[in-house]
């Protein structure tokens, strides 16, 4: 690896760079469970990141960003911005090898995320979801303190992380049923994980799913060009994919890839959550259930070989015990 790699924020991330943060994450962590679910008679496979241990597949792209500053930036810090599963991530990394980390998220993230990056030794900073700049305050703290920002999605490295999902989803699919995936329905904020299983998987169908109101994904892959969130989006339970607007490193991969962009409602999130609990005996957060959500609601053909994301399972105890429970 050259130093001109690790100074360049601006380079494309590659398959290569996928394999590369696999190993990375192999040699710390073992792969989660790809298990299967039957629906209608056909099986799909269902990718456990919510058994991470942080709860989310945040830790892949969080530990393949850190691991690669160099000894000069791991002396000055991250800053990250996240509403609460990157947050965690960068700040399980961080811990693990001795960086100093400052976390940006909003006022309103769910408590058990702004308690678990807190035990994880991160510093964090609030602000207001709706009329505040997570980026700018990441900015400023970085300008004042020589901190490398460690965007949640934005990233070449963090693309790349996430890809080692969609990679160990290969891998498994093969051992298991001896084909790749043809399909991959991944849930979707910024886009990391869609596209970086995107350049994990180059002949399957990629499928991103977002929650009404804030399926800015979805709008871009149809209008060819990014459409960010409209005025006064709906409240959602799916905190983790609120994003505003996606970027050019994600969206470019899902474009060239023909991506299919759809989106679910709370009440078809809440049946996934349901689903995940009673079938696989899963712990599925709101935003981690949507890929789950649109194959129930019969959003997607089932194909021979489809793969879903779970991507994460760090929900508050009381809203996820009324939503299982039917309230």
């Amino acid at each position: 690896m050259t130093e001109q790699y690790l100074m360049d924020p601006d380079r494309q991330p590659t398959l290569a760079g996928v394999e590369r943060a696999a190993k990375k994450i192999a040699a710390i962590l073992p792969a989660t469970p790809l298990l299967p679910l039957e629906i209608d008679g056909t099986t799909i496979w269902c990718k456990a990141e919510c058994l991470q241990p942080i709860g989310a597949f945040k830790i892949r792209g969080g530990w393949h960003r850190l691991t690669d500053l160099t000894d000069d930036q791991r002396i000055h810090g991250v800053v990250a911005f996240s509403s609460g599963n990157h947050a965690q991530g960068v700040a399980w990394a961080a811990r693990r090898l001795g960086v100093p980390a400052t976390i940006i998220m909003p006022e309103d993230a769910p408590k058990a995320k702004l308690d678990n990056t807190r035990a994880l030794g991160a510093e964090i900073i609030t602000y207001d979801r709706m009329s505040g700049s997570r980026e700018q305050l990441a900015a400023d703290i970085s300008q004042k303190t020589g901190a490398v920002v460690v965007p949640s999605f934005d990233d070449p490295w963090i693309v790349e992380g996430q890809g080692s999902c969609g990679l160990e989803i290969r891998q498994q699919m093969l051992a298991l049923t001896g084909s790749e995936p043809d399909q991959i329905v991944v849930c979707c904020g910024g886009g990391g994980l869609a596209s970086g299983s995107a350049l994990a998987n180059p002949e399957a169908r990629i499928v991103v799913v977002e929650p009404e109101g804030w399926d800015d994904m979805k709008q871009s892959l149809a209008c060819g060009t990014i459409v960010p969130v409209g005025d006064n989006p709906p409240a959602t339970e799916c905190d983790a994919l609120q994003t505003l607007q996606v970027a050019p490193i994600t969206f470019d991969i899902l474009k060239a890839r023909n991506a299919l962009g759809l989106s679910v409602s709370p009440e078809e999130v809440h049946h996934a959550m349901r689903v995940a609990f009673a079938k696989l005996h899963l712990v599925v957060e709101p935003g981690g259930a949507v890929a789950l959500a649109a194959i129930l609601a019969g959003k997607i053909p089932l194909t021979d070989h489809t793969a879903i994301t779970l991507s994460g399972g760090n929900v508050d105890n009381q809203l996820y015990a009324r939503i299982i429970a039917g309230g």
